[in-house]
């Protein structure tokens, strides 16, 4: 063997050396720092996360997924310059994560996180709004799709009203970006109702659910309610700066140049029902202009709440047909049924508006709206069904029997239909009542509209 090639192999023999050096450094740098996060020792964690996220950034997805909740933790426990300066590293490792592991790195998921953190601390890091919107919206356009968190989505739209109330944008750009993030709302409620009625189709089928599925219920009802109070802030922050007397002359103003733009015209004919500006002429022109420019599921239903408007109910109940046969996604025809069964309700049409909501149930199991509306029917009736006193007050326990039904499949309302059949059971036969009639475990047979039967408690 020539001295050259022991040379060779002795530069090999170190070579690889080195790297099982490195390599078992870095393993070892991953489980200290895993392992103390786990403990929740975030102090501890930081140096190896430190010294593994600069020598070699693309060893494992664990450096970022742990580096965020020691570097949350850094940010929670410092003031001034030093909090300032852990808030900037974690900005600047979410871009490291995506340089690094771009496919598990959403856009527009940690676009947001990146923004909200900024917007959290603004008042340290002295960022304008003008800053924080614009962070926010190129976030938003990079990856709409996974810019999904709920308190982003309110963040976002609020610093919009904010600029608008300050006379830096219009009324036109505040309206579109409402109409952005509501639609974005609406896309993510059918998302987690959809993903969750699988399991409430379960349980009411008497079948429990594994474990495994009781953490997904929990997880997607907890996302519901998320959305559901998001949604609220949103209307809320818009307020009075979309009413009526803002709306109409915008909208009178814009008509003609946008008449046959159909996204335009569902935008405005959306937000002048939802302000209940419909009385004003120009809804109807927004409504036909709508219909006649991309004729939908939509546009029929418009149309019908028209009709309905006008006293043509019968006319009304076709388009409202034609809406629901347009209609071809189930949760959406779900929720189109339930809007028609609020409008038969609110006519005094109970029969049919049971008919809607009983449909609307069938199609989105987990929205417990439609049997609280069916509560109220049944409770405004009672005093119309039943032949005696003490059968009259019989139809308050059906009517909490629907209310305890709209809590058990819909976390959002678990509060509101627990005090609701609380309501009805008060207002129906005591157990006195029961006693002095001595009908105790008989069935009363309902009439009216209401039809089928309750069972009377027993003692």
């Amino acid at each position: 063997m020539t001295m050259k090639t022991r040379i060779t192999l002795l530069i090999a023999v170190l070579f690889v050396s080195f790297g099982t050096f490195a390599q078992d450094q870095d393993l070892q740098a991953l489980s200290l720092m895993t392992e103390a996060v786990k403990a929740k020792k975030f102090d501890e964690a930081y140096k190896p996360f430190m010294e593994l996220r600069q020598r070699n950034p693309k060893y494992h997805l664990g450096i970022y997924t742990n580096g965020e909740k020691i570097l949350e933790h850094k940010i929670e426990k410092s003031t001034g310059a030093e909090q300032v300066a852990f808030i900037n590293d974690l900005v600047k490792m979410y871009g490291e994560r995506e340089d690094n592991f771009a496919s598990k790195t959403p856009k527009g998921e940690f676009g947001a996180k990146s923004c909200q953190l900024k917007y959290d601390y603004k008042e340290a890091l002295g960022l304008s709004t003008e800053e924080l919107y614009k962070c926010f919206d190129e976030a938003y356009k990079a990856d709409p799709d996974t810019f999904t968190n709920p308190k982003a989505l309110y963040t976002y739209f609020s610093l919009m009203v904010d600029l608008f109330d300050d006379g830096k944008k219009e009324a036109q750009e505040l309206f579109t970006k409402y109409d952005d993030v509501v639609a974005k709302i609406e896309q993510e409620v059918q998302n987690y109702s959809e993903k969750l009625n699988p399991y409430v189709e379960k349980e009411e089928a008497g079948t429990a659910l594994t474990s495994k599925e009781e953490r997904y219920k929990r997880s997607y009802e907890s996302y519901l309610k998320a959305y559901d109070q998001v949604a609220a802030g949103v209307d809320q922050k818009l307020g009075e700066r979309a009413n009526c007397e803002t709306l109409i002359p915008l909208y009178e103003k814009s008509f003609e140049e946008n008449k046959n733009n159909a996204d335009w015209l569902k935008g405005a004919v959306n937000r002048m029902f939802n302000k209940d500006c419909t009385d004003d002429p120009l809804y109807i022109k927004l409504v036909k202009a709508y219909d006649n420019a991309a004729p939908s599921a939509d546009t029929k239903y418009f149309v019908a709440g028209l009709l309905l408007k006008d006293g043509k109910t019968n006319e009304a109940l076709n388009y409202f047909k034609q809406s629901l046969e347009l209609e071809k996604d189930a949760y959406k025809k779900g929720t189109k049924s339930y809007k028609i069964g609020l409008i038969l309700k609110k006519k005094g049409q109970y029969g049919q508006a049971r008919n809607y909501f009983r449909e609307a149930i069938k199609l989105n199991p987990s929205n417990g709206r439609p049997y609280l509306a069916i509560a109220q029917m049944y409770a405004s009736s009672a005093n119309d069904c039943g032949d005696s006193n003490f059968n009259k007050r019989a139809v308050f326990w059906l009517a909490a029997a629907e209310a305890e039904k709209a809590g058990k499949v819909d976390a959002t309302l678990g509060k509101a239909a627990s005090q609701t059949a609380a309501n009805y059971r008060a207002k129906a036969p005591s157990k006195a009542d029961i006693f002095d009639a001595g009908n105790a475990g008989t069935t009363i047979n309902i009439g009216c509209w209401i039809g089928g039967s309750v069972k009377v408690p027993s003692l």
